[in-house]
């Protein structure tokens, strides 16, 4: 059995759901914590499938303590993961962390916990993950790396780290003025993506759709390192048409095969930034995504649902999730 607790964060989509819920039966964590949104007001189909979703969770076939917070209310995809994620780390001091469409290979549960043992000491890394994004093994001599990015596709982090997380990211305007992120990104256009989302984040309060650019922030601010393994750990599932923010499996990140970590580890024998594979990942994820036709269905599903009245939003949803560019 895993020793460390693994933590579920849920919503609407049981076909997914339980296509998780078996690769986690199958390590077995001794303790599990089930965070589930509500169903979004004037949505009828979301009743039923949030039941069904939760009814899941009733099924566990191991021995195992677990830990529920379900949500009467709708949270979003903001707000909701980063109360679900204050919520566990209230109950334990570590954790691995998937969400609802995150398929895992096995041997990311026990990379993820030797990964939180080996550095649960040290403050310069804050957080483990489990997708590189990228397809077969990086070209590094070790079993992973250290860098400035983290993504949430399957992923591991302490209570030490995650106190520093902000949803509004009151501190953006102390470094908007610096050469900060300059410093960490060493390229402008990727400095303009970033510095866009933290501002939107500070200027709405929080109220905006993501929370895991607020954890690059709460990273980046406390100078913290991110592990992430040599090659993809984790598959997304969840990138289709009643996604919400991924909208097709056209997505050049939408399932990724999610490979096998081999043991014993191979460690790195310093904790640096590996800057040359943070630059290739910047060429061939960030900017690839941030340039295409996803990026632009994101920022349309941003805007109708922040907007769009609720008997309007799924005809709005079908008509952007079939827009392609000319």
């Amino acid at each position: 059995m895993l020793n460390t607790p693994v933590a579920l964060i849920a919503f609407r989509r049981p076909q997914f759901t339980e296509r998780v819920l078996q690769a986690i039966g199958r390590v077995q964590p001794r303790t599990m914590l089930v965070f589930a949104d509500g169903p979004r007001p004037g949505n009828a189909g979301d009743i039923e499938a949030c039941r069904a979703t939760r009814a899941l969770v009733d099924g566990l076939d191991w021995d195992c303590e677990v830990l529920k917070q379900y949500s009467d209310v709708n949270l979003g995809c903001g707000r909701g993961p980063a109360t679900a994620i204050d919520w566990i780390f209230s109950q334990v001091p570590e954790a691995i962390i998937l969400e609802d469409d995150c398929l895992p290979d096995p041997s990311f549960f026990h990379f993820c916990e030797e990964m939180l043992e080996r550095y649960r000491n040290d403050e310069r890394v804050m957080h483990i993950g489990g997708s590189t994004y990228q397809r077969g093994t990086l070209p590094v001599p070790y079993s992973y790396f250290f860098s400035c990015f983290n993504g949430a596709w399957g992923w591991a982090t302490w209570r030490r780290a995650w106190k520093f997380f902000d949803l509004s990211v009151k501190r953006w305007p102390l470094l908007r003025d610096t050469t900060w992120l300059t410093d960490i990104l060493e390229d402008k256009k990727a400095v303009g993506i970033w510095a866009k989302e933290f501002a939107e984040a500070y200027n709405r309060g929080g109220e905006v759709g993501y929370w895991d650019h607020q954890w690059t922030f709460a990273c980046w601010a406390n100078s913290g390192l991110s592990v992430r393994p040599n090659r993809n750990l984790v598959s997304n599932i969840g990138c289709c048409e009643n996604a919400t923010n991924t909208l097709s499996a056209a997505d050049p990140r939408a399932n990724l095969p999610a490979g096998e970590m081999t043991f014993p580890l191979i460690h790195p024998p310093m904790v640096l930034q590996n800057r040359e594979l943070d630059r290739r990942f910047l060429k061939e994820v960030v900017f690839a995504f941030a340039g295409g036709a996803e990026s632009r269905r994101r920022r349309l599903l941003q805007v109708i649902s922040r907007w769009a009245p609720a008997s309007a939003k799924e005809a709005y949803r079908g008509l952007i999730s079939s827009f392609r560019p000319t």
